[in-house]
């Protein structure tokens, strides 16, 4: 007698979504998410694989995704944050370096232009910046300063006449090697503040440097940029970044960027391991049919729900005004630290297969490792959390 054949695109659950929290948006919202994960699967997912392969930027990919106009849903369109991260998380499932890049450009880099600059600034600058016409990048961590960068910036700006002169270097930007505009964090000589600049990349005493053998999100160019008196107008120095508190304004929000890729990372590796249980035969079956398998699944499935649960009642908290930097993140801290478990069982359940790109999970695994690492790592994140909830702060 024949096998029967599974369709995995038609078992229960076959969206990942296993509380429903899809539920909670409005329709107009769930309909959007739709286009969006259509457009993922459509023009995303087939090109992922091979871009990372060759660590190469799919540049004919930016018009498209500005066809989709997704830039900064909730301050421009109005959507919920919980739509928000939503987005994030698929754009992570479906690619994280391409969501990665669109958190540079429209998180981070944005997200400096949206909190920080002028309304005059906003109004010149934000219309390019929203269509794609101009792509951002954000210079905050540098060679030796990353979790201790807010009292340690090494890169200063010396006020002269109408101008700024900014001297320094700055590591790990995403986005760099190729974006039009860079904001520049950077130390005031004069008031040991730091400062933030929206900076032309084509100015004399900018250049940006490839980083090259990453093990992680290898489709994200990341860069090296030395600034050797580089002259920026005081028109282009971003009217509210007068210290480092107005940075961690962006910070915050970023932060729960990160954990909604987090969860997007798990959604993945809970589509490629199933799949691959279902599919996949071992002694004459399903590997799939196994306990021990299943009790793999079901723990994946575990820490993708619990971290999604996490997030969606941090968005809630966000859409209210009522979120807090301590929340965010404990929000970092544990949806990468579950995280890192789910893509671990994904890929050992996938045996040999898990170590090559072809069957996408040891890709998934190794993207893993940048998320749990940017926007604060594990332990910072954990001590700004343990200063909230005991008044004692445990960071030197």
């Amino acid at each position: 007698m024949a096998k029967a054949e599974i369709d995995i695109n038609n078992l229960p659950y076959a969206d990942g979504d296993f509380y429903g929290f899809e539920q909670l948006l409005t329709d107009k919202e769930r309909n959007r998410l739709a286009e969006v994960r259509e457009f993922l699967n459509k023009e995303i997912k087939p090109i992922a694989v091979d871009c990372w392969n060759r660590g190469e930027f799919p540049h004919e990919i930016i018009p498209k995704i500005a066809e989709m106009d997704l830039m900064s849903p909730v301050r421009r369109q109005g959507y919920s944050n919980v739509f928000a991260g939503m987005v994030h998380a698929e754009f992570t499932r479906a690619d994280a370096s391409l969501a990665t890049f669109m958190g540079v450009h429209d998180g981070l880099f944005t997200g400096s232009i949206e909190a920080l600059a002028s309304k005059e600034q906003q109004e010149e600058w934000l219309p390019d910046i929203y269509a794609l016409k101009k792509i951002g990048a954000f210079g905050l961590t540098e060679p030796l300063g990353g979790s201790d960068v807010a009292g340690g910036t090494r890169t200063t700006a010396t006020r002269e006449g109408d101008n700024w002169i900014l001297n320094g270097a700055k590591r790990w930007i995403g986005n760099a090697t190729f974006s039009d505009w860079v904001v520049i964090y950077a130390r005031d000589v004069a008031d040991n503040q730091v400062k933030a600049f929206l900076v032309d990349t084509k100015l004399p005493g900018y250049k940006a440097t490839k980083i090259e053998n990453k093990i992680s999100l290898r489709t994200v160019q990341n860069a090296d940029i030395v600034l050797d008196n580089v002259v920026v107008p005081d028109s282009f120095k971003l009217a509210g970044g007068n210290s480092f508190r107005d940075t961690n304004k962006v910070l915050k929000v970023t932060r729960l960027a990160v954990a909604w890729q987090a969860v997007g990372l798990q959604m993945a590796a809970f589509d490629v391991a199933r799949r691959y249980a279902v599919e996949r035969e071992q002694f004459g079956r399903p590997l799939a049919s196994f306990q021990l398998v299943q009790d793999q699944l079901v723990k994946i499935l575990g820490n993708t729900v619990s971290s999604t649960g996490m997030m969606v009642r941090l968005a809630q908290l966000e859409d209210a005004g009522q979120a807090k930097d301590e929340q965010s993140a404990l929000a970092k801290a544990f949806t990468t630290a579950r995280m890192r478990e789910s893509v671990a069982m994904g890929r050992s359940l996938l045996g040999g297969n898990g170590i090559v790109t072809d069957y996408e999970m040891a890709k998934i695994f190794a993207d893993a490792e940048a998320v749990y690492s940017y926007e604060g790592t594990y332990e910072i994140n954990t001590l700004v959390t343990g200063r909230a909830i005991t008044g004692v702060s445990a960071i030197v």
